[in-house]
């Protein structure tokens, strides 16, 4: 099994998927009443991080997907908006977006800011606020700068996205090709193709799994990858049909 000939033919497939969706978006230029899937998988790259084994362009820094529980009713559109913030304000809710929590506790890291304290602390503010003895108010008012932040670190990232209208389940397709995408993607277990630039934000993350991956990703970046993965990606793409913006 050859992980460059694998990454090369899923960076191939995506170059298909964007020409079908008719180019990757900003989450910082995304709405609600766009021509969202209900359901899907998303590709996030980053500005600045380009390809350097497998060919030319920016690199995948993270894929997600949701609803992989039964008894979540979360669409697409749900988790994207949950990791763009509040438009109106700037802000966000890092404790509803794992992808948001990362970010801003890189971003503290590399600018070495005390504050806020409480970010990542408790499941939202009103239990960050009992566990560390700070009014509610004032949790809001110190991680607001942060979060505006990190909104615009991701709402500038340009992103792909797949429909993948399967139910919600952790085996789902949608399962399958987030796991199999990350654990191909993943520089944590073997040598480094397409490696992070050297003023790559996640290089300041206090995760260990980001930093050696290369991704913004925890789960699966230690998995093997399954090269019929890709099979069924392309299929899954050649499904899908040519999608316009609103």
């Amino acid at each position: 099994m050859s992980r460059l000939k694998d990454l090369k033919e899923f960076y191939r497939l995506l170059d298909q998927l964007e020409q079908k969706v008719g180019g990757k978006r900003q989450l910082a230029n995304c709405h609600g009443r766009m021509d969202w899937p209900d359901r899907g998988i998303y590709f996030f790259f980053e500005s600045g991080e380009t390809r350097s084994n497998s060919g030319a362009g920016l690199r995948v820094v993270r894929i997600g997907t949701h609803a992989l529980t039964a008894k979540s009713r979360t669409s697409l559109w749900n988790r994207l908006s949950q990791h763009r913030g509040v438009q109106k304000t700037g802000g966000g809710n890092h404790r509803g977006s794992i992808f948001r929590l990362i970010v801003g506790a890189a971003m503290k890291r590399r600018d070495q800011r005390h504050e806020p304290i409480s970010w990542g602390v408790g499941s939202d503010p009103s239990a960050a606020s009992r566990r560390l003895n700070i009014e509610r108010n004032k949790i809001l008012e110190a991680e607001k700068s942060l979060e505006q932040a990190v909104s615009k670190h991701i709402g500038r990232m340009p992103f792909l996205w797949l429909d993948i209208s399967d139910l919600p389940d952790r085996d789902s397709l949608r399962g399958v090709i987030e796991r199999n995408s990350i654990a191909l993607l993943s520089n944590y277990s073997g040598d480094p193709l397409d490696p992070p630039s050297s003023i790559w934000l996640g290089s300041h993350s206090d995760r260990d799994r980001v930093r050696q991956s290369g991704l913004w990703n925890s789960n699966h970046i230690d998995d093997t990858h399954e090269p019929d993965f890709l099979v069924t990606l392309e299929q899954l793409i050649d499904r899908s049909t040519m999608q316009t913006e609103n």
